[in-house]
């Protein structure tokens, strides 16, 4: 059976860190696109960063540039969202998502992945 497990969300101040993370089980994580995305209350869910299937390549959102990190650890079959200086319009639902058929940026969208993780929390407090 095929499955995203996430941990790591929580309540945090502006400023602070989090690092997020997706245990894929059933399939080779990195084999595929991966992907991690968020749905703030109300909003659509919007694409932070991926890596592309094709060619490995990492895109990121605008608003995380220089602030968010995807990482992959092949040995776990996990791949890590690090969060840094947080800011309040960071607080969402976050979600990984794997089995991502998609190349280029278009790995940003929801849409190209086959498998998602149950979400997690992310609160930030001014």
């Amino acid at each position: 059976e095929v499955q995203l497990v996430e941990s790591g969300g929580g309540l945090v101040q502006a400023g602070g860190s989090l690092r997020l993370s997706c245990a894929a089980s059933g399939f080779t994580f990195v084999d595929y696109g991966i992907g991690w995305f968020r749905q703030a209350a109300g909003k659509e869910r919007e694409g932070v960063v991926c890596i592309s299937n094709s060619a490995g390549s990492t895109y990121y959102a605008d608003s995380v540039k220089g602030r968010f990190t995807i990482s992959s650890d092949n040995a776990k079959n996990t791949a890590y969202l690090q969060m840094n200086s947080l800011k309040p319009e960071d607080t969402a639902v976050y979600y990984c998502a794997g089995g991502g058929g998609g190349y280029g940026s278009t790995c940003l969208g929801w849409a190209s992945y086959d498998f998602w993780g149950q979400g997690t929390q992310v609160t930030v407090s001014s």
